[in-house]
């Protein structure tokens, strides 16, 4: 059964840190991508970064450049959003998702977790 499972979400003041995890089991995560999405409320789901679990490559979306980093931890077979200088308009839901080939079509989903940045 594939498992995509997020934990770490929460409240933090602006300017702070977080640090997402995404648990993945079920699936040969050597032929996917790892995603972060998010999807704050009234919005589009949207683009956060991505890793490619057997080159490590990673991609960025342009609104969270050099504030995020995508990394993987290939022990525990989990992939990490670490957030810095959190803004108010990173507040959204935050999802885990794996696929094959692009971001617009993703395979499988994690179920999503808060993240709440506000003072």
């Amino acid at each position: 059964q594939v498992q995509l499972v997020e934990s770490g979400g929460g409240l933090v003041q602006p300017g702070g840190s977080l640090r997402l995890s995404c648990a993945a089991s079920g699936f040969t995560l050597d032929d996917y991508t790892i995603g972060w999405f998010r999807q704050a409320p009234g919005k589009e789901r949207e683009f956060v970064g991505s890793i490619n679990w057997s080159s490590g490559n990673t991609y960025y979306g342009e609104s969270i450049k050099g504030r995020f980093t995508v990394s993987r931890d290939n022990a525990k077979n989990t992939v990490d959003l670490q957030m810095n200088s959190l803004k108010p308009e990173d507040t959204a839901v935050y999802y885990c998702a794996a696929y094959l080939g692009s971001y617009e079509d993703v395979d499988y989903w994690g179920q999503g977790i808060q993240v709440n940045v506000s003072s």
